[in-house]
């Protein structure tokens, strides 16, 4: 019997218990599965950020930590890891990316605030509405969120670049890298869509300096990570109108606190951090199918690459 301890947040523990289990017998496997194993005892954990594992260095015989967030920026320099860590890749988590970012791109390319917010007034105003193959998008990231949400709004008929900060090459898209590639990616697109993992190299990546590389009026769109973005330039850059309008998913302090500036400003979209969830079902599987196979001798899937931090 494998000791495998749930290792997140207790209230996420009734969303995953049925669903891990079943996940489990799916691919033949015999799990012990517990909040509350002693350390020693354990053979895999499943964590979550604000969970009650915070020093890993009691597990002695765990073979592996697998993370229920496609994010481990929160675990990844924890120094008591010693561990193998497995980062979450989740069809119905880059699903509901791929919605959120299409539904945003979409309504930022036809300008559907403005039929929203101003139906009200009485002003028959028509306004051309370019097609998409008109309308460049950036895609900043291009793991397994960034490649699927770009794939998308290909297949849509935008011209897509993608920029990532390694160079990979994938069918049917125009990929870029390192600094040079980021300042070709950035200038002259009309919506730009963030979905980098945080690391000490992509903190603040979007500054005074790389804001002033899009066409004027320019859309952006952050699912990533708040850090991805400096605030204050943000800021500055939609009250000069150099970005057009920012939907913000995510933030440096979660819940964004009441007075925080975004809340208020006419040109900054908040949404509750709600892109892309892990969806237990989905996520419970790629969890049951890691473990058999670290069981069965083959290699882990999504391993995380400390050197990279991602």
């Amino acid at each position: 019997m494998i000791n495998v301890l749930f290792a997140a947040p207790a209230h996420q523990w009734d969303a995953y218990h049925a669903p891990l289990s079943r996940a489990f017998a799916s691919v033949g496997i015999g799990v012990n599965l517990s909040r509350s194993h002693a350390a020693a005892a354990v053979d895999y954990l499943i964590y979550a950020p604000g969970g009650p594992v915070t020093d890993f260095t009691p597990f002695t015989r765990a073979r592996a930590v697998l993370s229920l967030w496609a994010g481990v920026e929160k675990i990844v320099t924890n120094p008591s890891l010693h561990l193998p860590l497995a980062r979450m890749v989740d069809p119905g988590l880059a699903q509901g990316m791929v919605e959120y970012v299409t539904g945003h791109v979409l309504r930022h390319h036809l300008g559907m605030d403005a039929d929203i917010i101003g139906h009200s007034s009485g002003n028959w105003v028509q306004r051309r509405v370019p097609l998409a193959a008109e309308r460049p998008v950036t895609v900043l990231g291009l793991g397994e969120l960034g490649r699927a949400c770009a794939r998308m709004l290909a297949q849509i008929g935008f011209p897509v670049t993608g920029w990532s900060q390694s160079a990979k090459t994938i069918p049917g898209l125009h990929c870029l890298s390192g600094p040079v590639g980021l300042i070709s990616a950035l200038r002259g697109a009309q919506i730009i869509v963030s979905l980098l993992p945080l690391t000490p190299d992509t903190t603040d990546i979007l500054n005074a300096e790389t804001l002033a590389l899009p066409a004027r009026g320019a859309a952006i769109i952050n699912p990533g990570r708040g850090a991805l973005i400096d605030d204050a330039a943000l800021l500055a850059a939609l009250d000069s109108g150099q970005i057009g309008h920012a939907t913000l998913d995510v933030f440096r302090t979660e819940p964004l606190p009441r007075d925080d500036p975004f809340w208020a400003h006419p040109r900054i979209t908040v949404t509750p951090h709600i892109a892309a969830e892990t969806r237990p079902d989905t996520a419970s599987q790629v969890i049951a199918d890691n473990i058999r196979r670290a069981e069965a001798g083959e290699p882990m899937l999504y391993l995380v690459d400390r050197s990279k931090g991602y």
